[in-house]
C-alpha cells in the first residue's frame, strides 16, 4: 500500500467519527507520528479523534502503520553516501565556511534525541549514541569514544571521515591543526551549550581561525527527506504518582526565584519541563519526555513553548490559567523580549543551548548562569514517588526473576542468543502493572561481548548463549510510578575459578556501598573508593562510573548527583535515588557488573556519641544475585550476611508473585550461602 492510499484510507476512517480533516493536516500528523519511537505510534490517535471508539481507534492506528510503513525508514545500515558530504561542503562553501562542527546532539541536550536530529548518522552513517564530526572542505574527521572503535571502522567510509578516539584525539584539538588564519569555522548554536561553544572557541583561536554561528543548520539545509519533529500525545502525570502538584513546585520555585532577584528562569532540559509541570509524553525513545521548552517566572507562571498539537484534552484541562502554551519557534523571540524589558533572567550554561544566552545578552537582559532550578528538587524524590519506586522495583523484580528462571533452566539447554533473551526479558517486563516500555535499550552480552561495557546486541553481533560464558545483561523499565535500571551477571553452566573469583570481588565492592553511612556533606566521588578498593587490592579496576542519578517516570540518567571517580561537589541528599554497579571486564573472555539502585535516606539510630547526621542507601532493587558465581571464601562474614538478608527480603517480596517451576527457582537462588 502506497502512502497516498493509506491516507485517504485514514480520512474516510475519520469521516465515519464526524471528524473532517484535510489531507494535508492528516498527513503532518502522521509524518510527526512517523517520526516519534514506535512504542509511542499506537497513542497517536487521541491527538485527532479523542472521542472515537476503541474499535475506530484500532482501524486508525493499522492505517496509520500502513502510512508509516510506506514512507520507509530514514537510516540504513553501512556508510552514507559519498554526495552528502559534497552536498554540505558545497553549502558550506556558499556559506563561506571553512569547517563545520556536528554533534550527535538535539537543541534540548538530551541523552536520546529524534530521527530529525540524527544529523551525524544521515551523514556519515554512524548510529552510536555519542559523536562528534567536524567536516572541512578538503578532509573530515568522526570522533567516538572506546565503545565504538569497532562500529565506527564498520559503518563510516573512513576514506571520507577519519576515525578518532573522541577523549584521547579530540575535536578540539583536531580544529586546532587542520585549519588557519582567516578561516570561519561554522557552528549551529541550538546544539552546544554555553560551556561546548566556549571550548570550541578556544580550540579555532588556537587555529588563528573564527568561530562562527550559523542558523539554521548547514546539514539541514542539504536533508532534503529529513524526518518531521516528533509528534506523540503529552499526558499528565497523576499526583498519585508524581506526588505533588505543578502548581506547589511551580510556586516553590517561582519564589526561590524571587527571593534571588531573579525574573525568569529558562528551562531547555526536557526531563526538567516535565517533572515541573507533571506532564509526559513520547518524543524520543526510551524517556517519557514531550520536546519543549519554558520559561518559568517568579510568580510561578510558566511559559510552555510546545506544538500544541500533542497536547490531548486531559493535558489541556490540567494546565490552568498559569501555563501559557505558545509554539516552539516562538522561544527565541520570548528571550529576546525579556532583554528589552531588562529583565533578570537565569539559564544554566551546563545544559542550554549557547543560543539561549545569545539572545538574552543581544537584547539586553542580565543574564545569570546558574544550574537549572529543577535539578536538586527533581533528584530528592518525595514520600510519593519513594514509595512508588519500591513497588516498581517489586514488580519489576518479578519479571527479571522469571527471566533469570528462564536463562538457567531454557536458554542454558542451548539454542538461544543475545537478541532473544532480550525478546524475553521484554515480554516478562510488558505484562506488569503500570508498564510504559523499556528505560533504555537492553545490553545482553554473552561471552565476549559481556567485556565491551555499552554493548548492544545487533544482527551482526548477536552471539548464541552457551555453557561455560559468563552472561551480563544490563535491563531496566519505566512505570508510572518508577524508573528502573537493574544489572545481573550470571553464570551459564560452571564458571572458572577466575570467574568467580572476580564476581566476588565486584561484590564486595557492591556491598561496600550498600552498606556505607557517611556525613550529610559527603559528595558520590568521595565514596567511589569504597566500590574500587577490593578490585584495586587485586591489580584490577573497572572504567565507568560506580553510580548514576535514576529519575522517577523519567530520564533513567539523572543529574546532578552520582558516585564516580570524576570529582563531583554535590552532596548526596535523602530522597536522592542512584545506581550502586560497580563491575570488572576482561577483554576478548567476558564482563561482570552487578547494579541495584539505592536510595539515600537518614540514619534512624545513629551510633551513640554521633556528632554528626549520619545518611545511608535503602537498596531497592530486588532479584537474586548468582550464587553460583560466589566464592564465599573471599568474603567476610559481614558480607555474607549482607548477602543472606538481601536474598531474604527478595524472597519474601517476590515470592507472592510467582508461582510454580519459577517460585521454586527463586527459593533456591535466594538460599542462605
Amino acid at each position: 500500500m502506497t502512502a497516498a492510499s493509506a491516507l485517504s484510507e485514514l480520512q474516510e476512517i475519520l469521516k465515519t467519527c464526524d471528524i473532517l480533516r484535510d489531507p494535508a493536516e492528516i498527513e503532518a500528523v502522521l509524518r510527526g507520528v512517523a517520526a516519534a519511537p514506535r512504542e509511542a505510534q499506537d497513542n497517536w490517535t487521541d491527538l485527532m479523534a479523542p472521542q472515537a471508539d476503541a474499535a475506530t481507534r484500532q482501524k486508525m492506528i493499522a492505517a496509520g502503520h500502513r502510512f508509516i510503513d510506506a514512507l520507509g525508514t530514514p537510516f540504513s545500515d553501512g556508510p552514507a553516501p559519498a554526495e552528502r558530504l559534497q552536498a554540505l561542503r558545497a553549502e558550506m562553501r556558499r556559506l563561506g565556511l571553512a569547517g563545520l562542527v556536528i554533534p550527535r546532539t538535539d537543541e534540548y541536550q538530551g541523552e536520546y534525541i529524534a530521527q530529525r536530529a540524527e544529523r551525524v548518522q544521515w551523514l556519515t552513517g554512524f548510529a552510536g549514541s555519542a559523536g562528534t564530526v567536524v567536516v572541512g572542505l578538503d578532509k573530515a574527521a568522526i570522533f567516538v569514544d572506546g565503545r565504538y572503535t569497532l562500529q565506527v571502522q564498520s559503518q563510516v567510509d573512513t576514506a571520507l571521515f577519519e576515525p578518532r578516539h573522541l577523549v584521547d584525539e579530540p575535536a578540539t584539538d583536531w580544529i586546532a591543526e587542520n585549519f588557519g588564519p582567516d578561516d570561519k569555522i561554522g557552528f549551529d548554536p541550538w546544539l552546544h551549550t554555553q560551556h561546548g561553544a566556549g571550548h570550541l572557541n578556544i580550540a579555532a583561536k588556537r587555529a588563528g581561525a573564527e568561530l562562527v554561528r550559523v542558523e539554521p543548520n548547514p546539514v539541514d539545509a542539504v536533508w532534503t527527506d529529513q524526518p518531521a519533529a516528533p509528534l506523540s500525545p503529552v499526558v499528565p502525570h497523576d499526583v498519585a504518582f508524581a506526588g505533588e502538584s505543578a502548581e506547589d513546585k511551580r510556586r516553590r520555585l517561582g519564589k526561590a526565584l524571587d527571593i534571588d532577584g531573579i525574573d525568569a528562569v529558562a528551562i531547555t532540559a526536557t526531563d526538567s519541563i516535565a517533572w515541573l509541570l507533571n506532564m509526559r509524553g513520547g518524543d524520543v525513545p526510551n524517556c517519557p519526555l514531550p520536546l519543549s521548552f519554558a520559561l518559568l517566572h517568579k510568580d510561578g507562571a510558566v511559559d510552555w513553548f510546545i506544538d500544541d498539537r500533542k497536547l490531548t484534552p486531559d493535558a489541556k484541562s490540567q494546565l490552568g490559567n498559569e501555563i501559557a502554551v505558545r509554539p516552539e519557534s516562538a522561544f527565541p523571540d520570548a528571550l529576546a523580549e525579556l532583554g528589552r524589558q531588562g529583565r533578570t533572567v537565569q539559564a544554566d550554561p551546563a545544559t542550554a543551548p549557547c543560543l539561549v544566552f545569545d539572545r538574552l545578552t543581544q537584547y539586553g537582559a542580565r543574564t545569570v548562569e546558574a544550574p537549572d532550578p529543577c535539578l536538586l528538587p527533581k533528584a530528592c524524590k518525595n514520600s510519593v514517588e519513594i514509595a512508588g519506586t519500591r513497588n516498581a522495583h517489586r514488580r519489576d523484580g518479578a519479571a527479571l526473576s522469571r527471566f533469570l528462571h528462564w536463562i538457567e533452566n531454557d536458554a542454558a539447554k542451548g539454542g538461544q542468543t543475545e537478541l532473544s533473551a532480550i525478546e524475553r526479558l521484554r515480554q516478562f517486563r510488558a505484562g506488569g502493572e503500570h508498564f510504559r516500555g523499556l528505560s533504555f535499550d537492553t545490553i545482553a552480552g554473552a561471552g565476549p561481548n559481556g567485556a565491551v561495557i555499552h554493548y548492544r546486541a545487533g544482527e551482526r553481533t548477536n552471539r548464541p548463549i552457551e555453557s561455560g560464558q559468563l552472561l551480563l545483561v544490563d535491563s531496566g523499565g519505566q512505570y508510572l510510578d518508577g524508573t528502573t535500571d537493574v544489572t545481573r551477571t550470571v553464570a551459564v553452566g560452571t564458571p572458572t575459578a577466575e570467574m568467580k573469583a572476580r564476581f566476588t570481588l565486584v561484590l564486595k565492592g557492591h556491598i561496600a556501598i550498600a552498606t556505607a553511612r557517611f556525613p550529610v556533606g559527603v559528595s558520590g566521588s568521595q565514596l567511589d573508593p569504597l566500590a574500587r578498593m577490593p578490585l584495586w587490592r587485586a591489580g584490577l579496576d573497572f572504567d565507568h562510573g560506580t553510580g548514576h542519578g535514576v529519575g522517577s517516570y523519567l530520564n533513567v540518567h539523572e543529574g546532578p548527583q552520582r558516585i564516580a571517580k570524576a570529582h563531583n561537589s554535590v552532596a548526596l541528599r535523602p530522597g536522592m535515588i542512584l545506581s550502586n554497579e560497580p563491575g570488572y571486564y576482561k577483554a576478548g573472555e567476558y564482563g561482570i557488573r552487578i547494579e541495584n539502585l539505592v536510595v539515600v535516606r537518614e540514619v534512624s539510630e545513629p551510633p551513640a556519641g554521633a556528632e554528626r547526621k549520619l545518611l545511608e542507601f535503602e537498596t531497592i532493587t530486588l532479584a537474586p544475585i548468582d550464587r553460583n558465581l560466589v566464592d564465599t571464601a573471599l568474603l567476610t562474614e559481614a558480607e555474607r550476611a549482607w548477602l543472606n538478608l538481601y536474598h531474604d527480603r527478595v524472597r519474601a517480596e517476590i515470592a507472592p508473585q510467582l508461582d510454580g517451576d519459577a517460585l521454586a527457582w527463586l527459593e533456591a537462588a535466594t538460599a542462605p550461602l
